[in-house]
């Protein structure tokens, strides 16, 4: 995490944030995935809008609950998933995964199709909600560990992390305002089955890589033993334990506030459909804003940095979103909160990705899923039940101070981290071994203090 004051901008912008494209792997799963993003946040919508219509006086309630069901899997079995993903081969369970999301897809769009009554479709939407968040939680860490795969040079892989941040927000800035007009002219269920045909662009594109023959290695190890292992590497290295715990904090405090969404549309802002596709818009624009700019950069050096700020960021947009009375406003804060979150994730996985050891790879990117995606369910049953009392102004406004307060504890701590990464930036080569020097005899000149 030390800074790069001295980096000078590229000269061609446009190649130095594609550059991970010249990879033909990475290629072929940025477009396949595109497509299928893009299916993926009109379901999101959809399934939010359909549950609030629904769910009557118990909305909220059951926006958390729809939540909690979708990714609380990835909490309990993304551990058994970071060992399965270091031993198995990824690229197959890349393609199983993505075959099952598909069918959970179907599965909803025959759901709205059936046209029954509200308590029922809600218990099927709950159920298959439950199934999406067992099947995330072995794709999200095997597809982060596959990365590394698709993309073996190490200096391109933050591009690649920036890049697939920008293709999963570039979707939530199209799938949204495409499902807010199906809902409109022809209801949710069009909307889950155009996910599930999506499908079929990420499924082909992971069938034409050319991928190197997989050998299985033998185990010397049990999977408890290495999970153990895994526990172990990344509770003890400062530096993977705080960004974990920051990540945890802002998905349980902070990404909540999605499910409020279409509370916000209808009963704050007096809008519909059309209005909750804007307001879900606004925040992936300010979403792709953020990686592009984490795209353009070419070092790691000063991520450190950038977590506290965009950090911040977030945090200030979930306070002036939950008071924000008028829509342009609204939209105003939603971007700075879909630039401050997605600048913050996508920097994190980055040094994470950046420092960990191979070996450990796939246990520690299903640690970063359970701190992602594992604790915001907990936060969205927390703020389902706490808006029930207190209203969901007050409980969007706690989750943008507590966002704000993990920042200032990111910050505190930064000179350490960045003390304990060092070493492994100049093995790299990231840092100069002179660099170092020089700065270790900078700081030994220096007058002790009071």
């Amino acid at each position: 995490m030390p800074s790069d004051h001295n980096a000078s901008p590229p000269r061609n912008f446009f190649r130095s944030i594609t550059r991970a494209l010249a990879h033909r792997n990475f290629r072929l799963f940025f477009v396949g995935q595109t497509i299928s993003m893009i299916g993926g946040w009109m379901t999101f919508v959809a399934t939010g809008w359909l549950v609030y219509r629904l769910g009557g006086p118990n909305a909220t309630f059951l926006l958390g609950l729809v939540g909690f069901a979708s990714q609380a899997p990835s909490f309990f079995l993304a551990p058994i998933a970071g060992v399965l993903v270091d031993r198995w081969n990824r690229h197959r369970m890349l393609v199983l995964t993505q075959s099952l999301f598909m069918v959970q897809s179907g599965l909803l769009a025959l759901v709205a199709f059936g046209g029954t009554s509200g308590p029922t479709t809600i218990d099927l939407l709950i159920a298959l909600s439950l199934l999406a968040g067992v099947i995330n939680a072995f794709d999200m860490p095997a597809r982060q560990a596959f990365l590394a795969d698709m993309v073996p040079e190490r200096e391109d892989r933050a591009n690649a992390i920036a890049l697939n941040s920008s293709l999963v927000n570039g979707a939530r800035l199209v799938g949204p305002s495409i499902a807010g007009v199906v809902i409109a002219m022809a209801g949710e269920a069009w909307c889950f089955m155009a996910d599930a045909v999506s499908s079929v662009a990420i499924i082909g594109a992971l069938l034409a890589m050319r991928v190197p023959r997989w050998e299985r290695k033998p185990h010397t190890t049990t999977a408890w033993r290495d999970f153990r292992d895994g526990y172990r590497y990344a509770s003890r290295f400062a530096p993977v334990r705080t960004i974990l715990l920051l990540i945890a904090l802002a998905s349980f405090m902070g990404g909540p506030y999605t499910l409020f969404m279409p509370v916000f549309a209808s009963d704050v802002l007096g809008g519909g459909p059309s209005t909750l596709g804007l307001l879900t818009t606004a925040s992936g624009a300010g979403a792709v804003v953020g990686a592009l700019y984490l795209a353009s950069r070419t070092s790691v050096l000063g991520l450190g940095r950038v977590i506290v700020v965009a950090t911040g960021l977030f945090g200030a947009g979930l306070v002036g979103f939950a008071h924000s009375q008028v829509v342009w406003l609204s939209a105003v804060m939603l971007a700075l909160i879909g630039f401050g979150m997605m600048v913050q994730l996508a920097a994190c996985n980055t040094i994470l990705q950046t420092i960990v050891v191979e070996s450990m790879r796939g246990r520690v990117m299903s640690f970063y899923g359970m701190a992602f995606l594992g604790m915001s369910p907990f936060g969205s049953l927390f703020v389902g039940v706490l808006a029930g009392p207190v209203g969901v102004v007050t409980t969007v406004t706690a989750g943008g101070l507590a966002c704000l307060a993990g920042a200032a504890v990111f910050a505190y701590q930064l000179p350490r981290l960045r003390t304990s990464i060092r070493p492994i930036y100049v093995g790299m080569g990231i840092i100069p071994e002179i660099a170092v020097g020089l700065q270790a005899a900078t700081e030994a000149s220096r007058p002790p203090k009071d």
